[in-house]
């Protein structure tokens, strides 16, 4: 069975396949601030807030235009998410709507994380009517629109935006208020990503693809060096100041917290570091980062 459109959930999932298949319709989006009955009867209050927007909406049936939505294993949020939408439409609570898939990528540093990940291409592949000529040519497709989806040179001096990728751009907007250039995505970025380029011309565009996923440094299960990824990231971009900003559902990344502020201490990169904070507007925070930007000044 092909799907006629299917919609995504999370980061670090295959976007050259998603592109081979000619019927993907992007991930899907979320709404705060507002009453979520649904989602507060099933979900405890540990999930990130965009996870229970996404299953209010699913309940009410704002998805049923997607045949298909595939779930991201790389990410807490999204692969809990998916099981409680499976649970949800098997007691028929959840009735119709879009069928729930988990990408089963693995990130460890092992042959047999790579093979699982490879299984998991090749399947949604298999699942999604895509064979090995136009997951290629999806590869080449995807690969050409990644320069334009890089980080153009900033024109001004740069501030890092670190931590849990934020709902929105407001904190990048409290940055370039003052004359910085913000550097980071936020959530919606980090689900678009399609990492980097893949191999091409392999004779075996699944295992390509899983490679890329394998080795990424997305998703908080990524088995990366954070500091020598920061490190890295440092150079490339001159930055001059960085925010390290982790909302209150913030589960993984924030251990690194400790790690990152000594990077930062060597380089003399001065840095504010924001923790649980409310995943959400987060006025509070745009007003440290102004003040703070403005003692160091541009």
């Amino acid at each position: 069975m092909t799907f006629a459109s299917f919609a995504s959930v999370g980061p670090l999932l295959p976007h050259d396949l998603f592109a081979a298949s000619g019927r993907y319709a992007g991930s899907l989006c979320w709404t705060l601030g507002r009453p979520m009955p649904f989602a507060a009867q099933w979900m405890e209050n540990r999930f990130a807030p965009w996870a229970a927007s996404i299953l209010e909406d699913w309940a009410a049936g704002a998805f049923d235009a997607h045949e298909a939505v595939v779930f991201a294993r790389a990410d807490d949020n999204a692969q809990r998410l998916y099981y409680y939408v499976c649970e949800l439409r098997r007691r028929g609570v959840i009735a119709g709507g879009p069928e729930p898939l988990v990408f089963d990528s693995a990130q460890g540093p092992r042959a047999s994380s790579l093979a699982r990940t490879t299984q998991a291409v090749r399947g949604l592949a298999e699942r999604l009517g895509v064979d090995d000529a136009a997951l290629e040519a999806g590869i080449v497709a995807t690969n050409s629109a990644r320069p334009m989806l890089a980080a153009q040179p900033a024109t001004s001096p740069t501030c890092l935006l670190i931590g849990t990728p934020p709902p929105d751009r407001a904190l990048h907007d409290a940055i370039e208020r003052q004359g910085w250039h913000a550097d980071g995505a936020a959530l919606a970025d980090t689900w678009r990503d399609p990492g980097a380029a893949v191999d091409e011309s392999t004779g075996d565009p699944g295992g390509a693809i899983a490679r890329q996923i394998h080795t990424s440094v997305i998703g908080n299960r990524a088995f990366a060096d954070r500091a020598a990824a920061l490190r890295a990231r440092l150079t490339a971009t001159g930055a001059k100041a960085a925010v390290l900003w982790y909302s209150e559902d913030e589960e993984a990344e924030v251990w690194h917290l400790p790690d990152l502020r000594r990077v930062l201490d060597a380089a003399g990169v001065p840095a504010l570091a924001l923790t649980r904070r409310l995943w959400g507007p987060d006025p509070d925070a745009a007003d440290r980062i102004g003040t703070f930007l403005k003692e160091i000044g541009t």
